[in-house]
């Protein structure tokens, strides 16, 4: 089967905020907190495929409307610091391949094409989170755990 990788437009939104959503409930996030989260999730999804913040990228077989997985670059706009001296950089998210198509290469493809939007837009870190599933094939394209925390506040 032929996969072809394609830009996402503001109509994809839905399709990138449904992969987002069963990302996370695999990944184990209880039901009812992806679906509070879902709705402002799709908003902003829409909203930054419009104006620029957002690049997706999604596979299906060519020829076909249907999609088997993503990944999303946000840019984030920080000062350089002793990792690079751009002033801008990239989040990669929502990584998501539906589990009938895992297994063949199409993860690896996306983030390559991923890490290529980056490369043309003058990026030179990319950051992202990994699930325990993910974890060996950003590990494999050279990506590091770095000691970065959080704190949710109320």
């Amino acid at each position: 089967m032929s996969i072809a990788i394609r830009r996402a437009a503001p109509q994809d939104a839905t399709v990138i905020s449904g992969h987002r959503d069963a990302m996370f409930v695999e990944m184990g996030t209880a039901q009812e907190v992806v679906a509070a989260a879902s709705g402002p999730a799709l908003a902003w999804i829409a909203a930054a495929l419009r104006d620029g913040r957002y690049v997706g990228l999604l596979a299906s077989p060519a020829g076909e409307q249907v999609v088997l997985g993503g990944v999303g670059v946000c840019w984030l706009d920080l000062p350089p610091n002793t990792h690079t001296t751009v002033d801008r950089r990239a989040y990669l998210l929502n990584m998501y391949v539906s589990p009938e198509f895992r297994g063949r290469g199409l993860a690896r493809r996306l983030v390559d094409e991923a890490l290529e939007v980056c490369r043309e837009s003058g990026v030179t870190a990319v950051s992202l989170h990994a699930s325990d599933a993910g974890r060996p094939l950003y590990e494999r394209l050279g990506f590091v755990a770095t000691n970065e925390m959080r704190l949710t506040l109320d």
